[in-house]
């Protein structure tokens, strides 16, 4: 282990022997520290969080912080667990769980920029990536695949689906579903995260599948549980299963197509 003289690793902290830590940071007992781990300088990491192997934790990031809620007491505190291979960028801050049992969750292989913040009780799952500055309230659920922009704002409750994209500056007050592009001072759908379907090796039968089911869902007019059942019927595939999944799980409601202006009306300046 290699660990500047000036960290400090508290008694009843558990670092695996392979763990380098820098000057000023601090490991409080009861955390635990997987293989291969990269704990650079300032960096706080709070009891009970546990860290899984080969993750890197960037100048300044507090992982396992006190959640961010007025009726915090921390005998209700419940861990942080992360995965492997995730990356922490500067400034990262990551809640502990208080209301759920499995607390704040985190998979592998994500990337956090700089100063972005993940509330209490979340669920995120891997290969996602975060941009500057943006937040993820309490309880919030982001899947795999997604990216998320820079100072995007993410209501509590609410969850980003697979291959997911929101643009710069947007507030997500309602689930984002799965493949969709999302943009707008209110998250609005503005079309599909075609870059990352391509990107993630999705076919292009795969593609028009999805394509077809958004058609359906959000632009045929016809009511949302007969639209999923023509969507499973007329276009079957594991893309139709996890889209309707979604919409069928949803409890915040979803965002939707901005409405098209009427025909030969200009918008106002």
């Amino acid at each position: 282990m290699s660990v500047h003289p000036a960290a400090i690793i508290e008694d009843g902290a558990l670092v695996h022997e392979t763990v380098s830590v820098g000057p000023w940071s601090i490991i409080e007992a009861g955390a635990e520290i997987g293989e291969g781990c990269r704990i650079e300088s300032c960096v706080r990491i709070f009891a009970p969080t546990r860290l899984g192997a080969f993750n890197r934790v960037c100048h300044g990031a507090t992982l396992g912080a006190e959640a961010q809620d007025l009726s915090f007491d921390p005998a209700r505190a419940r861990p942080l667990v992360i995965g492997d291979h995730n990356h922490f960028k500067e400034g990262v801050n990551i809640s502990c769980g208080i209301k759920s049992a499995e607390g704040t969750r985190i998979g592998s292989h994500n990337y956090w920029m700089a100063y972005t913040h993940v509330g209490h009780d979340c669920v995120v799952g891997d290969h996602n990536i975060f941009a500057n500055t943006a937040g993820l309230a309490g309880h919030v659920e982001v899947q795999d695949h997604c990216f998320i922009s820079g100072a995007v704002a993410v209501h509590q409750f609410c969850r980003i689906g697979s291959y997911a994209m929101v643009g710069g500056l947007t507030g997500v007050a309602q689930d984002v579903p799965p493949f969709a592009l999302a943009d707008g001072h209110r998250a609005r759908l503005v079309g599909l995260n075609v870059v990352g379907l391509r990107r993630g090796g999705f076919t292009q039968e795969a593609r028009n599948r999805i394509k077809a089911v958004y058609r359906l869902v959000f632009r045929s007019g016809l009511r949302q549980a007969e639209a999923l059942l023509q969507a499973a019927t007329e276009h079957p595939g594991p893309e139709t299963d996890q889209l309707v999944q979604f919409i069928q799980s949803s409890r915040r409601g979803l965002i939707s197509f901005a409405a098209r202006p009427a025909a030969g009306t200009r918008g106002t300046e």
